[in-house]
This record gives structure tokens, C-alpha cells and sequence, in this order.
């Protein structure tokens, strides 16, 4: 059983664009309405990197999950904050794949010079609710009928992670590529390697 994560390339565009597929075309997790195409998600992939991690979840060799960093918002007094998103494969919910991701994810934004991070969720979600509050978000507010998708209002529910307590004097977050620089790395994106696959009451 080999299970790896690492950094997402323009390879990795077209299975994480048919992964995602599903969650468009017939939920309201993703607000997006038409799938993106494998061009569409290579081009998405190259800008997130440019500056957040774009992690991929393998399992002997098959992507099944992937998580990423985005900005918060791109007024420059925000920069300290950032989203995140993780979507895993139908076919591997339930085994801390998303756990998985998310505790590397974290652990580099953090290392990046991160404060905060949010997410959004879609509601009701309660297991995309457990897997964030397992890793320490707390929910903060609501945004009420926010959404329409499939004939349908949607609120959202927004948590909000701590990565480091507050400080007054604090250098702006370092890009991806210059974390990669540093002998830290190798143990950032593996960190969440060991708590994959697992049954859930393991």
C-alpha cells in the first residue's frame, strides 16, 4: 500500500479536472456550474503556485484527493490570511484522505508566514463540518441563501483556523518556491502521510 502527497504539476490537470467534475455537475459544494477543463484547471494550477501549495493525495499512483491554498482577498492588509480547499474521490471518502491533505496543507501555510486560514462550506455538509473542525477550525458566521444551484438556495458556513497566534510585528509570508528552498520541506508536505487510509474508528 503506497500512499504519497505531494506538490500538484500541469500533468496532474486533467485527473484532478475529472475529479472535481462530480462536485460541479451534481452537488452544491462547488458553486462553479460548468465543469473547468483540463486547460482550465492546468491554468489554475500554475497561478496558485506562483505563490500557495497545490497538494495532490496518491494512492499506488492513482490521484485521489487534492488541497490548495488561495489568497483571502487581494487587498494587501489580508495577506497574513488565505482560503483553503480540499476535494477527495467518491470512492475514498471516509479514509482520512482529506485529513491527510489538510494536514499538510496547513503545516506548509503556516510555515509560509500564514495567521489564519478560512473555509467555506456549503450547508448542510456535515462531513466536510467534521474534517475541518477536526484540524482546528471554528465556525465564525454564515452567509444566508448566498448561493443558487440546482433549483435551490444555499447558505454557506465559514470557518476560520488560527495557524499561529497574533503578533504585532510579523514579515510578510514567503512564496511557495522559496519554502521549497529549505530542508523543512521534505517533512512539511509528508506530514500528513501517516494519518491516511485508516478505517474511520481506527
Amino acid at each position: 500500500m503506497t500512499f504519497a502527497i505531494r506538490l500538484a504539476g500541469p500533468q496532474d490537470a486533467p485527473l484532478i479536472a475529472e475529479l472535481y467534475r462530480p462536485f460541479v455537475e451534481s452537488t452544491p459544494i462547488s458553486f462553479e456550474t460548468d465543469p473547468p477543463s483540463a486547460s482550465e484547471m492546468g491554468r489554475r494550477i500554475e497561478e496558485t503556485l506562483r505563490f500557495y501549495p497545490w497538494l495532490v493525495c496518491e494512492y499506488e499512483g492513482r490521484l485521489i484527493g487534492y488541497a490548495y491554498g488561495a489568497t483571502h482577498s487581494p487587498r494587501a492588509a489580508y495577506r497574513w490570511s488565505c482560503d483553503t480547499s480540499v476535494y477527495v474521490d467518491a470512492a475514498f471518502h471516509r479514509r482520512r484522505v482529506g485529513l491527510a491533505a489538510y494536514t499538510s496543507l496547513l503545516r506548509i501555510l503556516g510555515a509560509q508566514g500564514h495567521f489564519s486560514a478560512y473555509a467555506g462550506i456549503t450547508l448542510p455538509n456535515p462531513a466536510s463540518v467534521a474534517l475541518h473542525e477536526s484540524v482546528g477550525f471554528r465556525p465564525v458566521g454564515i452567509y444566508r441563501n448566498v448561493g443558487y444551484k440546482l433549483r435551490a438556495w444555499h447558505d454557506v458556513g465559514w470557518w476560520q483556523l488560527e495557524l499561529q497566534a497574533p503578533r504585532t510585528s510579523a514579515p510578510p509570508p514567503v512564496g511557495i518556491d522559496v519554502l521549497q528552498q529549505e530542508r523543512s520541506w521534505p517533512s512539511l508536505v509528508g506530514a500528513g502521510v501517516s494519518v491516511a487510509l485508516r478505517k474511520p474508528d481506527d
